[in-house]
């Protein structure tokens, strides 16, 4: 083989290994950006679910208490009593 080809065909080579290096590289920081996003985007919800519940559990509690006013008013209302 002609020593000049020989020297392209290993540039090439070369080129072809830097290459495949660099696209491992870039699809392990994609994998590893998704696998980030699905976590943040995991705990902001069950986040933001835990403070709603934390912050309008007496607001609830006071509407499902049977022996609340609102409770009273409603059971008067459909008794036609009120």
């Amino acid at each position: 083989m002609d020593p000049e080809i020989k020297h392209e065909i290993d540039q090439i080579h070369a080129l072809v290994k830097d290459t495949h290096s660099l696209l491992r590289t870039v699809r392990r920081h994609q994998l590893l950006e998704t696998f980030g996003k699905w976590v943040f985007y995991l705990i902001l919800i069950i986040g933001g679910g835990y403070f709603f519940l934390q912050y309008f559990q007496p607001v609830i509690s006071q509407f499902m208490d049977p022996s609340s006013q609102f409770q009273k008013l409603l059971h008067s209302y459909q008794t036609g009593q009120g």
